[in-house]
């Protein structure tokens, strides 16, 4: 499907230089002379790479749309997920790499999507949050809660985040799993 440059947006999948990019980042700029024109920064997803591209608002860009089927996360073992698909129980095995170090963030039972592009798995995504146990965090000192400020917390899958003063060790959190940020506490 063709698009317009100008109406590139973060998230979309583009077949650019005979190979496929995901936009990261984009801006709009409409200088003092010429055309308007969206500065683009690109990430490879087969290899990573990342580039900074310039469209013409009226050049044409071929954008992909990706076949997406949910599947229900498994377990891990030596750098591969398995899958299942829930409606046929098939299993999938995917590479660890597809996700990288967001695969901190699977549960037991969750479920994901695999974006395949011609028949092969290129991406997986995971629900935007996720709740998750508080392992360990410092006690309040009496007089941080006078203004609004943070303290580091570890939870159960390892990651450490910035939290409030008033959460502790046992308590529930929702977690986003896009920026690993701090969203609630949960009873």
């Amino acid at each position: 499907m063709k698009i317009r440059g100008n109406e590139i947006r973060p998230g979309h999948v583009l077949e650019h230089q005979g190979q496929l990019w995901v936009a990261v980042k984009t801006s709009h700029v409409k200088p003092g002379k010429g055309g308007a024109f969206a500065q683009v920064e690109l990430k490879n997803l087969l290899g990573g790479q990342k580039l900074q591209e310039r469209f013409r608002a009226t050049e044409d860009v071929e954008r992909v749309r990706l076949r997406q089927k949910e599947y229900q996360y498994l377990y891990r073992a030596q750098g591969k997920l398995t899958l299942m698909d829930p409606e046929t129980y098939e299993q999938l095995e995917l590479d660890e790499a597809l996700i990288g170090e967001r695969a901190r963030f699977l549960q037991d039972g969750m479920r994901l999507t695999v974006e395949s592009h011609q028949d092969a798995p290129i991406g997986l995504v995971l629900p935007e949050q996720v709740t998750l146990k508080v392992r360990e965090t410092e006690p309040v000192v009496k007089g941080q809660t006078a203004a609004k400020s943070n303290k580091p917390a570890i939870l159960e899958n390892g990651i450490r985040v910035m939290v409030p003063v008033f959460i502790q060790a046992g308590d529930r959190l929702v977690i986003d799993t896009m920026d690993c940020a701090y969203i609630k506490r949960v009873d």
